[in-house]
Parts: structure tokens; C-alpha cells; sequence
């Protein structure tokens, strides 16, 4: 009685395709999320511009005033040195 069942030792007749292991998903899943949230986030990006202030004259909507004032104040105070 030296006969062997192959059957159980042996390797699957029908090997599994690449797009079958799920650690493969999380290898390309990963990198493949990041590029389309980094698309669309340029996409966002180009079609939502915010619209550049003029600010060589006076601000003439009021809701432009707080960003050339801020700008101004920013610039006043990097100039000056610090008080100890």
C-alpha cells in the first residue's frame, strides 16, 4: 500500500489571475485614489478661480476692503521690529 493520492498535495488546477488577490486592490487602490483626488482637486482648483484684487487703487465694493486692508497691516507689521 504505497500509493500516494496526488490529489491533495498538488497544486490548484486553476490558479487564481492577478485581479483576484485582494492585497492587489490595496496596492494599486491606494496610489490610484490619490491621483484622482489630486485631479480633481486641480479640477476644482481651475474652474473655481478666485478673482485677483486690484489693489494699486482704493477698494471701490466693500468687500473687497477687508483683504486690502489685512494686506496693508500685514506689510506695517513685518517691517516693524518686534517690541520686548
Amino acid at each position: 500500500m504505497t500509493s500516494q493520492n496526488h490529489s491533495s498535495t498538488s497544486t490548484p488546477e486553476h490558479p487564481k489571475h492577478w485581479w483576484q488577490y485582494p492585497f492587489v486592490w490595496l496596492i494599486v487602490g491606494g496610489p490610484a485614489i490619490v491621483v484622482v483626488a489630486g485631479i480633481t482637486t486641480a479640477v476644482i482648483a481651475y474652474r473655481h478661480v478666485d478673482p485677483v484684487l486690484d489693489i494699486s487703487k482704493p477698494a471701490n465694493h466693500p468687500g473687497e476692503a477687508p483683504a486690502v486692508q489685512g494686506r496693508n497691516r500685514a506689510a506695517q507689521t513685518a517691517v516693524q521690529p518686534a517690541e520686548r
